[in-house]
């Protein structure tokens, strides 16, 4: 059995103004920098040895894992964020209630279910391939949600509310499925 870590980036510019950001990117905050290294202590307290590493190719997504581990990782277009197309970078209010279906293909990005089988379809690929048995994806929220769905049926554990920054879903992965295991979220709130 491999187990997968997958995990979202740590606060971006975009999250603190309210933007919408799916494929366009933004720096990680010194606060989502913070959070990346309090996502590190959690491998190194539980004596976690990740024997590989994968990100999306979003600059916020590699440099969170450039902070939690010193492995060598592929940059991998599939771990990318939901197409929000014409809305990318544009303020928050304009989503939609969720769930957002296919909102955002009338604006020229994905359609939900596309983006789900994008995201759930890569990862597969990749836990596959991987001869590791701990395995670190970085990622972003909607696509870390998206890959949860994917997999409920088969999973006791579940999340109210959001995907926090640097939040880690803990998976199982046998026989070509993944059982979601645990949610790691961090106490954040004492830092600056």
């Amino acid at each position: 059995m491999k187990t997968l870590y997958l995990m979202r980036h740590g606060e971006t510019l975009f999250n603190q103004q309210k933007k919408i950001q799916g494929w366009c990117d933004s720096p990680l905050t010194e606060l989502g920098k913070k959070q990346a290294k309090i996502a590190k202590e959690y491998f190194i307290e539980n004596e976690i040895v990740l024997d590989s590493a994968y990100s999306s190719t979003s600059e916020r997504a590699c440099d969170t894992l450039e902070l939690v581990t010193d492995l060598n990782y592929s940059r991998v277009k599939g771990l990318k964020e939901w197409n929000f197309g014409d809305l990318e970078a544009e303020h928050e209010y304009l989503n939609p209630p969720l769930p957002y279906g296919d909102f955002f293909e009338t604006f020229g990005g994905e359609r939900e279910k596309d983006f789900r089988a994008r995201v759930a379809q890569t990862v597969l690929e990749l836990m596959q391939a991987d001869t590791g048995e701990n395995i670190l994806m970085v990622s972003h929220g909607a696509s870390c949600r998206q890959f949860m769905r994917e997999w409920e049926h088969v999973s006791t554990v579940e999340l109210n509310g959001r995907i926090a920054n640097c939040c880690i879903l803990k998976f199982a992965f046998n026989e070509n499925q993944f059982e979601l295991l645990e949610i790691i979220n961090h106490d954040f709130a004492g830092i600056r």
